[in-house]
């Protein structure tokens, strides 16, 4: 019976044989996808943040409290 053996040398792992054949040109090309995406999410939270938020002129907000009930009147 033959047992192969493997020597430090001749043994790599699944992780370095990926890196080892990771292609150039598409990991430029990820990058590139990547940092579009990531302006694209700083540039919408911006556009939201600027918007200005419009409140009643002439109502009155009425807000209740926990400790108050609101004052319904059931007739």
């Amino acid at each position: 019976m033959k047992q192969n053996t493997l020597s430090a040398e001749g043994f790599e792992s699944t992780y370095a044989l990926l890196v080892r054949s990771e292609e150039k040109e598409r990991s430029m090309f990820e990058n590139a996808a990547y940092l579009v995406f990531i302006l694209s999410a700083v540039f919408s939270i911006w556009k939201v943040a600027q918007q200005p938020v419009e409140l009643p002129k002439d109502a009155v907000i009425h807000t209740t409290s926990v400790a108050q009930p609101a004052d319904t009147h059931q007739a």
